[in-house]
C-alpha cells in the first residue's frame, strides 16, 4: 500500500475528465433540490444511500481480481438503467485509462479497452487501475467514494456559489462514513468471490434527471 499513490489517483487533479462532471448536482440544482448548504448534505446522503456503495463495491471486487473484469462490466451496466449514465461511465473509464497507463505501466490497460468499444465503466476502470498502482481493494473503494463527494462538492462551489468553507467542512464531516462504506464495499467484493451478489442500490430519479440534463441546449457540465 502507498498512501501517496492513494493521494495521486484520488486527487481531482489527476487528468481524467472528471472535473467536467457534477455527479448529477447541475440536474438537481435546476429543479430547486440542491441550493443550500443543508440541501447539498441531503444531496450527498442521497448518493451515499444509493449509487456510491454499488459503484465502490464495483471498484473493490474490481481492484480484488477474484470476478473478471468482464464479468463485473456487465453486471454494472445491468444495475445502470440510464444509457446516458452508462456512455458517461464508459467515457470517465476510457479516459482515466490513459493516464494511469502512463503512470502505472502494466498489461492490464489493453484487456480493460476490449472489454467494450466504448471503455470500460469507470468504477471497473478505477479498481483495475487501482490494483495495477498497487492499493488494495478497501483503497479502491474509497477512491471511488471520494471522487463523487469531491464531483458534487465541487459543482457546489462553481455551479451554486456555496460558501467553499462551508462545503468542505460538509466534506469533512463525512470521512468517517465514507471509510465506513470503503469497509463495506472492501467486505462486499470479498463475498462476491463466494458467490455473493455485489451491491443493487440506485436512484431512479438519477436516472431520469441525467436523461433530462442530456437535452439541455447549455449546461456547464457533462452530467
Amino acid at each position: 500500500m502507498s498512501t501517496a499513490t492513494l493521494l495521486l489517483l484520488g486527487d481531482s487533479r489527476f487528468p481524467t475528465g472528471a472535473h467536467a462532471h457534477s455527479a448529477g448536482a447541475e440536474a438537481s440544482h435546476a429543479r430547486g433540490d440542491l441550493r443550500t448548504t443543508e440541501q447539498l448534505q441531503a444531496f450527498i446522503d442521497g448518493r451515499l444511500c444509493t449509487i456510491a456503495p454499488t459503484e465502490a463495491a464495483f471498484a473493490a471486487a474490481a481492484c480484488a481480481g477474484a470476478l473478471s473484469w468482464e464479468h463485473l462490466d456487465v453486471e454494472l451496466a445491468a444495475r445502470t438503467p440510464s444509457p446516458r449514465l452508462r456512455m458517461l461511465s464508459r467515457s470517465l473509464g476510457r479516459q482515466l485509462l490513459r493516464p494511469a497507463e502512463r503512470a502505472w505501466p502494466g498489461p492490464a490497460y489493453a484487456r480493460l479497452r476490449a472489454i467494450h468499444p466504448d471503455g470500460p465503466l469507470q468504477p471497473i476502470a478505477l479498481g483495475a487501475v487501482a490494483s495495477t498502482a498497487g492499493l488494495t481493494p478497501r483503497e479502491a473503494a474509497l477512491c471511488s467514494l471520494h471522487h463523487l463527494v469531491g464531483a458534487v462538492t465541487t459543482a457546489a462551489v462553481r455551479l451554486i456559489g456555496l460558501d467553499p468553507f462551508d462545503v468542505h467542512a460538509v466534506a469533512a464531516r463525512l470521512a468517517p462514513r465514507l471509510d465506513d462504506l470503503a469497509d463495506a464495499a472492501a467486505t462486499a467484493a470479498t463475498h462476491a468471490a463466494d458467490g455473493a451478489p455485489l451491491p443493487s442500490t440506485t436512484s431512479l430519479l438519477a436516472d431520469v434527471l441525467a436523461e433530462h440534463h442530456a437535452t439541455w441546449e447549455v449546461r456547464l457540465f457533462a452530467s
